[in-house]
């Protein structure tokens, strides 16, 4: 993340800086080593500096764009549940500030891209597969739902910024009826899933190396709902930053399914349902995340998301390929990929 750390107009840098002066002293904070440490999708902006139990991570969340309550509720909800979460050191809610505890230095996504063996990947996947079935035992109080309209509303961004925006594409009345068919079998059988705690983004690059070896940090957790059971595993295994073939991805989802029912989660008792089920789910997801990336890029110039949605095109395609009833989206998936153009981006 590119950010210039002294610029003048940077008047949110100035206020942080204030705030932070202001609780230097009693957590041993060295304001001269502050530096960008990530950057996601919203308007909210990590720093890390020195401190006196090493380092911390600044969170600022804009309070006209973000809000820090859904981050410190869900917080506490995931402590409970024995997940290795940042623990908040202060906090300024009203100017939209946490000083949190540092997880790492390295997401998977960041170790994955460094080069790992294989039996390293898979021992830290089995260690993620373990710390979500503690999450999704994690109690739920005060979450909203992932219900039938949150999902409808969600895929309305494939329509209108990866179909008409991205690919340029004007849909038809029929190819906009094969879209409806499409989500409303697609979402009446997500609701019919057991509800737990949903993280929503829980892949490659919301979990953290744990530096020691110990339980993997999760972070980026703010958005987490009461919703079906296979979203976040479907998530994990159809990774939209890390292409794993299907080999791999069954072999994580069969020990996650097992762990589930060992744990006592309500999980479908037969494989085979439950991996149609977090298919259609990933199908879902990906067509979301299809018009998200969209978005992102010709409303909010994060081009660098183009990069991912081949990956994430593949991921759908593996699903609609598979279940003869998605073949005429698969059909009009292929038909909006023929129209697809460039602008200047890489594909």
């Amino acid at each position: 993340m590119e950010q210039n750390l002294n610029s003048p107009a940077d008047t949110r840098l100035t206020t942080l800086r204030n705030w932070l002066q202001g609780i230097a002293a009693p957590h041993g904070l060295d304001l001269a080593t502050l530096r960008p440490a990530s950057s996601d999708a919203s308007f909210r902006r990590y720093y890390r500096l020195q401190s006196s139990g090493g380092t911390a991570i600044v969170m600022d969340a804009p309070p006209d764009h973000e809000d820090c309550g859904p981050f410190l509720h869900v917080t506490g909800l995931l402590r409970q549940a024995g997940l290795n979460v940042p623990a908040v050191l202060a906090q300024n809610v009203q100017e939209g500030f946490l000083l949190l505890s540092d997880l790492g230095e390295q997401t998977y996504y960041q170790a994955i891209q460094s080069g790992l063996d294989d039996s390293r990947l898979q021992e830290i996947y089995r260690a993620a597969l373990a710390a979500l079935v503690r999450l999704q035992g994690a109690p739920t109080t005060g979450l909203p739902a992932y219900d039938a309209q949150r999902l409808g509303q969600e895929l309305t961004v494939f329509p209108e910024w990866y179909a008409q925006k991205h690919c340029q594409a004007s849909l038809s009345e029929s190819e906009q009826a094969v879209l409806r068919d499409a989500f409303d079998l697609l979402i009446a059988d997500n609701v019919r899933q057991a509800s737990v705690l949903v993280h929503r983004d829980f892949h490659s690059p919301n979990i953290m190396l744990a530096p020691d070896g110990g339980e993997p940090g999760i972070i980026d957790y703010q958005d987490a709902l009461v919703g079906p059971i296979g979203y976040d595993i479907a998530s994990l295994v159809m990774d939209a930053r890390t292409t794993w073939e299907e080999p791999q991805q069954l072999d994580w989802a069969i020990r996650y399914w097992e762990a589930a029912k060992a744990a006592g989660l309500p999980i479908a008792g037969d494989f085979a349902d439950f991996h149609r089920a977090y298919e259609w789910m990933s199908l879902q997801r990906n067509l979301r995340i299809l018009g998200v990336f969209a978005r992102l890029s010709h409303r909010d110039g994060k081009h660098h998301y183009l990069d991912h949605m081949p990956r994430v095109n593949a991921y759908a395609r593996q699903v609609a390929e598979r279940y003869g009833v998605f073949r005429p989206l698969l059909r009009l998936l292929d038909k909006l990929d023929n129209r697809q153009v460039t602008t200047g981006y890489t594909f």
